[in-house]
């Protein structure tokens, strides 16, 4: 779940919006600006309706983002890389680099954000208490009160990946000692919630309440779907286990010398052969970086004749490089945590391969092919 929107970092964490968060938030300011505010306020304008109703909802996903912000925190202070916080049509997710490596990591850093919405509710319930006579101040307070208290109840329910799930998994984990298997049943569990979910819905959409069935449907299809990759990630952690980088990097890849126009890598190596990336040596044998066909499409077509690929390459410095003999997984983990696509494989300081997202995909393919 990328970011469209980057709106800044927070103890050095990307935070953004996805495109679909527009949406929930257009939904949920139609909502209290003709319905919630008019009923509570009926001798306001409807601009000051609308006016209530973007300063509350920006406080809702205001509470979102600290939500997702506590599942953060405690991952950093147990130095797990958070990749950023994004805000999306269902909620926030914060995208940690790897898993926990204990269940009491997992515990706590899943519980933490259903704390912090707790807390937050906990904080509008006790602004209501004060300022329910005031006015303009106590809707507000008890409609963020309400949905902060709905954000915990939801989070909490014990299905993969929701936080109540993710709480499932760490108890799971601690009592079989096995984390691929306490996963599968959270994910499980996860599925379960989700069919629910869409049960509901369907019911709903029978019973003539079109929008909260749809809703309803929208909220289990995103549940199933994230159950079940959750429960796919884990299976492929199983079949990578034990590998090493050599068994899965690409030994034979092309190499090209600096001074090469990017036409003749184009029309002689690209077009002719399918090659999508190459190392680019020096005459002397040296690696001295890498050219995919990803830098050559951001080359406008017109310059290719004039452009060379040792103006476009990156260099090798610039390079993340593994070790030949690493864990797959750790060397994957390391990919994820600098945003890598590719990463030059080595073996005593010569560079041996190249290790890639999709040859990993081929190699796990190719060995379900083979049955291994």
């Amino acid at each position: 779940m990328n970011a469209n929107i980057k709106l800044g970092r927070i103890w050095g964490i990307p935070i953004g919006l996805h495109a679909s968060w527009f949406i929930v938030f257009g939904l949920v300011l139609l909502s209290l600006s003709t319905s919630y505010f008019p009923d509570q306020y009926p001798q306001l304008s409807s601009g000051s309706h609308v006016i209530l109703a973007a300063i509350t909802t920006t406080l809702l996903f205001g509470s979102v983002l600290l939500h997702e912000l506590g599942h953060a925190l405690i991952a950093l202070r147990n130095r797990i890389p958070v990749k950023g916080i994004t805000l999306f049509i269902f909620g926030g997710v914060a995208q940690i680099i790897r898993e926990p490596e204990t269940p009491g990591a997992e515990f706590r850093i899943a519980i933490a954000g259903p704390l912090v919405s707790l807390g937050l509710a906990g904080l509008f319930g006790g602004l209501f208490l004060i300022n329910q006579n005031l006015p303009f101040l106590a809707a507000p307070s008890e409609y963020l009160m309400r949905l902060n208290f709905m954000l915990v109840l939801f989070n909490m329910i014990p299905g993969f990946p929701l936080d109540g799930g993710r709480v499932l998994r760490s108890i799971l984990w601690r009592i079989t000692g096995n984390q691929s298997q306490a996963t599968r049943i959270a994910s499980l569990g996860g599925q379960v919630v989700a069919f629910g979910f869409l049960g509901l819905g369907i019911l709903s959409l029978f019973t003539g309440q079109f929008t909260n069935g749809l809703w309803l449907i929208f909220i289990g299809w995103f549940l199933q779907n994230a159950a079940a990759s959750a429960n796919q990630q884990t299976r492929v952690q199983q079949r990578l286990r034990g590998v090493i980088v050599e068994q899965a990097m690409n030994r034979d890849l092309g190499i090209v010398a600096p001074l090469t126009p990017l036409s003749q890598v184009v029309d002689q190596r690209v077009l002719q052969n399918g090659e999508a990336a190459f190392f680019v040596t020096e005459y002397d044998g040296r690696t001295a970086g890498l050219i995919t066909l990803q830098d050559i499409t951001r080359i406008p077509q017109t310059q290719w004749r004039y452009m060379t690929v040792g103006q476009v390459m990156t260099p090798i410095h610039r390079l993340l490089q593994v070790d030949a003999g690493a864990e797959l997984m750790a060397a994957l983990q390391m990919m994820e945590e600098k945003d890598a696509h590719h990463a030059a494989v080595v073996r005593d300081n010569d560079t041996v391969g190249l290790l890639s997202r999709e040859q990993v995909m081929r190699y796990l393919r190719l060995r379900a092919e083979l049955g291994v």
